[in-house]
């Protein structure tokens, strides 16, 4: 089962986090961790453990790009198909990439036929983008 980032409402996370917070779910069988987004506090050692891996998939060009192609399709979701006329790459090698951000919590994944399709995970997306989005100076 994948892992994932999510923003709880603050009815949701009244009794760990306190409004506005980024709810981070437990990893590894750890209990979930709540931490403010970057602008508003630092994170914790525990916090930047479980978000690192999600900038690090996302911090590689080919996955970076995989996560725009398959977000800006109809929908948010394409076929390893239809990705693999973007890159001089592989069918197996696009694959991969996009397992690492399957098991990272950014993208779901369903089998039809000999293919896979691939769907962006709004909610980590939109969790991410809360935890890293800056609202510039006060």
């Amino acid at each position: 089962m994948s892992k994932s980032l999510v923003v709880e409402p603050a009815e949701d996370t009244a009794a760990c986090c306190a409004p506005a917070q980024v709810v981070l779910p437990g990893w590894q069988g750890s209990d979930a961790v709540c931490c403010a987004p970057l602008s508003r506090g630092p994170l914790s050692p525990e916090q930047a453990e479980q978000v690192a891996p999600l900038l690090k998939a996302l911090g590689d060009p080919v996955r970076l790009r995989l996560m725009s192609l398959v977000a800006s399709r109809p929908g948010g979701e394409a076929c390893v198909c239809d990705l693999t006329g973007e890159f001089d790459l592989s069918q197996p090698t696009i694959s991969h990439h996009l397992k690492v951000l399957y098991e990272e919590g950014l993208l779901d994944r369903d089998k039809r036929g000999v293919w896979v399709y691939y769907k962006v995970r709004s909610q980590a997306m939109t969790s991410l983008g809360a935890l890293i989005g800056y609202p510039g100076p006060a």
